[in-house]
């Protein structure tokens, strides 16, 4: 083992949300090391579609988080490399009938009232912006703040720009205590004191608190992606279906899909999005597959005789209540969390990044951090909180069984 080394900050994870810690920690001061058992970006940040959603996200704490995510990744957009590939594509959410249209309606001015941009769109402005779009409609709402990203590169730039001292392929294997305070790490190549452990592990989150001695119920939830072959700009914005909202906002383990289709700057369609409890199987789904080329081109009937090059997947690291857990864990000093981001971890990396900054230095926080407590999952007397997205717009019954996009 080499020689220890004692930087200021300690963060378990090189992830979009890793690194954003460690971006916002270097800029206000600290000096950072970062810790992988694999690469940058190797988890769930490297199976994701680079989302940037606020149209998703119900008014709430987690709408708050994505709407200074927004903003601060158009600020990270003028700083960074181009390779981030930052597109403010827009999001463009579909109705098939107007009940559905109606709940959405109702969605949308809850959002307004917290500072989202959303515009209802009729059947014929569907067309005008997405002229491949099925017919039939009833119409939609456009979300302009919507964005993407792509996600390994955002990660891998986000980290070099933060100056971290990154050490990669080394597992941590012990989270050093003192007293009961966290002190450090040890990992199976150095130990790293410092004063302050950043838990961004991601879909391994509970694993990193329970060698503090602590716990999070953070758990796996798997989502398939497909990519098509090449193609002009057929698909401008991210479009989906209305029914991804609630998937979303779903506690089901089974398996759940929605057509949520996108372009890309390389010419790819990316289309997703399933999601099902499975713990880590990384075993291939058929079914899962099957449902998600067959929703695309139901909405996008010019992708039915589109060849699909490869899938991917990846987990998504889910807590109960579909909050992320940001800040520190009073149960052990010098521990903070900042992982549970389920679909929306790169959307929400700045966010949270400025939030971990804020605890670090002292400073008052951009948002209250109330709402994404660690230890509200162990707080006696109390049920675990409701979810933020507990009512989300209605959808046509589904007929088959039920369960970001990686």
């Amino acid at each position: 083992m080499s020689q220890t080394h004692s930087p200021d900050v300690v963060i378990i994870g090189a992830g979009v949300v890793g690194a954003a810690c460690a971006y916002y920690a270097s800029r206000s001061g600290l000096s950072v090391a970062v810790v992988d058992r694999g690469s940058v970006a190797g988890g769930t940040t490297g199976a994701g579609e680079g989302n940037l959603l606020v149209s998703d996200k119900e008014a709430g704490p987690e709408l708050a988080l994505a709407l200074l995510s927004a903003r601060l990744w158009r600020e990270l957009a003028a700083a960074l490399p181009a390779q981030t590939e930052y597109e403010p594509k827009g999001g463009l959410v579909v109705a098939p009938d107007e009940t559905t249209l109606g709940a959405l309606r109702a969605f949308a001015d809850g959002q307004r009232a917290c500072g989202v941009l959303a515009a209802e769109v009729g059947p014929d402005e569907l067309r005008e912006l997405e002229p491949h779009l099925a017919p039939g409609r009833a119409g939609g709402f456009h979300y302009p703040q919507d964005a993407q990203v792509q996600p390994a590169q955002a990660a891998a730039r986000l980290l070099a720009a933060s100056g971290a001292a990154r050490h990669l392929g080394e597992e941590v294997t012990e989270v050093l205590l003192r007293g009961g305070r966290a002190v450090g790490v040890r990992t199976s190549r150095r130990t790293l004191l410092a004063p302050a452990v950043i838990n961004a592990a991601g879909t391994w989150g509970g694993h990193i608190a329970s060698l503090a001695g602590t716990t999070l119920p953070v758990m796996p939830r798997r989502g398939f992606v497909l990519v098509t072959e090449p193609l002009p700009r057929v698909v401008r914005h991210k479009v989906y279906a209305a029914d991804y909202i609630a998937d979303v906002a779903s506690d089901s383990a089974a398996l759940q899909s929605s057509a949520v289709v996108e372009g890309t700057p390389a010419g790819p369609v990316l289309i997703g999005a399933t999601r099902e409890r499975v713990g880590f199987d990384r075993g291939p789904s058929t079914e899962a597959l099957r449902r998600l080329a067959g929703q695309a081109a139901r909405l996008f009937p010019v992708l039915a005789g589109v060849r699909v090059l490869r899938s991917y997947h990846g987990f998504r690291p889910y807590l109960p209540d579909h909050l992320p857990a940001i800040g520190p864990d009073p149960r052990v000093p010098g521990l903070l969390h900042a992982c549970g981001h389920e679909g929306a971890g790169i959307g929400l990396a700045p966010a949270t990044g400025a939030l971990i900054a804020a605890v670090l230095t002292g400073a008052a926080p951009p948002l209250p951090l109330a709402p994404f407590r660690p230890e509200r999952f162990e707080e006696p007397g109390e049920p675990p909180p409701a979810s933020p997205s507990a009512a989300p717009p209605a959808s046509p019954p589904r007929h088959h069984t039920p369960e970001e996009h990686p």
